[in-house]
């Protein structure tokens, strides 16, 4: 068997402000890194803590490479166009497949694949969703928040951000231009300011009344008391991403958070009747083909109505600053894998692949996306809504914008819904 050795960087968190992600050699590493252009030596590997990927038989006799929370990283060696080309085609008919072949997916470095799978998501799309895009309006309506993620911008130690939390009268009149101009959905969203349940609550009844509009809440985590609250006040969606799959990913990036709550909330929000999304971050320090794969499973396991998938990008005002964001190309795998598992969902184009990537909304959108989320918030608000660098660039105003885009999307041959 050819043998191919790929690496992939596991760099650890160092400073102190930043968690530590540490990798043990359980067996020795001689024969995998002895072979092939991108061979080291053992001391090397251990000294730059990279991650080999390979998953042979030979090697997997040789190799364990295991995190020190007792994970194992599942590892892959290079497949035929053909067999990743089944892969798909199984996808595509809606059949079962397994972690590996998914990491094989995900990793697969022919063109002609990923162009496949693209396609593969696209068609998906069309027969599910049409060719029509999904407009929605998205209002920011505080950026207060009690959690400290160590990815986020808005998290409760950055000093740095000026607080808000937007009036009423305000919120309601960024919805109203929301309906004129011909949105039918509102998106409220907001960090997890827990002082907000009560006017939240008469906030939805007001826009109900006032605009007709489609109410969808991104607020985080409540109690299911809340979100029962929310429901009957009209709210009809409510976006929710578990973020990662992975338990120990979750817990590093999220501390203080509960993996296991988090995924009780989906629950909740499901047994309320709201229409609920997921979704995942790409690219996380320490994040694995497998955890991805893992995220796919359990989205395949949820069938959530909406799936929002985005890159990582660093914030400077965080402990991941120094870190690379996450790949544009990778991301887009996910998307079009998503659609594939969950053929009826909504996906967005998400804001944060048109930051990391100029052509990356239009691409999402021929990867099996047909939704695109328009920001509503007032510009003097906006700017401090800081959750990544170049978000509150990525748009101007919205009321000029619209006929823009369009226009762009008609370019593309894909109508506004």
């Amino acid at each position: 068997m050819n043998h191919k050795n790929v690496f992939a960087n596991r760099r650890t968190l160092s400073s102190n402000k930043q968690p530590k992600l540490e990798w043990l050699f359980i067996r020795h590493i001689k024969h995998l890194t002895g072979h092939g252009k991108y061979g080291r030596s053992r001391q090397d590997a251990v000294t730059e803590n990279l991650l080999p990927i390979c998953r042979c038989r030979r090697c997997l006799s040789v190799v364990r490479l295991v995190r020190l929370e007792k994970r194992v990283a599942v590892t892959v060696c290079p497949m035929s166009r053909l067999v990743l080309e089944k892969i798909i085609q199984s996808l595509f008919a809606g059949r079962e497949v397994q972690t590996d072949e998914l990491v094989h997916v995900l990793s697969a470095g022919d063109p002609g694949v990923v162009s496949g799978l693209h396609t593969a998501a696209d068609q998906k799309r069309l027969d599910m969703t049409g060719d029509a895009v999904l407009l929605r309006g998205i209002i920011e309506i505080s950026n207060i928040c009690i959690q400290n993620c160590q990815y986020c911008g808005l998290r409760k130690d950055n000093r740095r951000v000026h607080r808000y939390r937007m009036p009423a009268v305000e919120v309601l009149e960024a919805a109203k231009r929301i309906m004129h101009g011909g949105i039918s959905t509102v998106v409220l969203q907001s960090g997890e300011d827990l002082a907000t349940t009560d006017s939240i609550s008469t906030l939805v009844r007001t826009i109900k009344s006032e605009t007709g509009l489609t109410v969808t809440l991104s607020l985080g985590e409540r109690d299911r008391e809340d979100y029962r609250r929310f429901r009957e006040a009209g709210a009809e969606r409510y976006l929710l991403k578990h973020e990662t799959a992975s338990r120990p990913l979750f817990e590093t990036m999220r501390p203080g958070s509960s993996y296991e709550n988090r995924r009780q909330c989906l629950q909740w929000l499901k047994e309320l009747g709201f229409e609920t999304g997921a979704g995942n971050m790409i690219g996380l320090p320490g994040q694995c083909m497998t955890d991805l794969a893992m995220d796919l499973h359990y989205l395949n396991a949820l069938q959530p109505d909406m799936i929002g998938i985005g890159p990582f990008i660093p914030h400077p005002e965080t402990p991941l600053a120094q870190y690379p964001p996450g790949s544009s190309p990778l991301t887009l795998r996910v998307v079009a894998l998503s659609r594939l598992l969950v053929p009826q969902a909504n996906i967005p184009a998400t804001t944060a692949l048109g930051v990391l990537d100029k052509s990356g909304r239009i691409n999402a959108l021929h990867a099996g996306a047909n939704v695109v989320m328009l920001d509503f918030t007032p510009v003097k608000y906006r700017r401090f809504y800081d959750i990544y660098p170049g978000k509150a660039r990525a748009l101007t105003e919205m009321d000029p914008y619209l006929p823009i885009l369009r226009e762009e999307l008609a370019a593309i041959g894909r109508p506004v819904g």
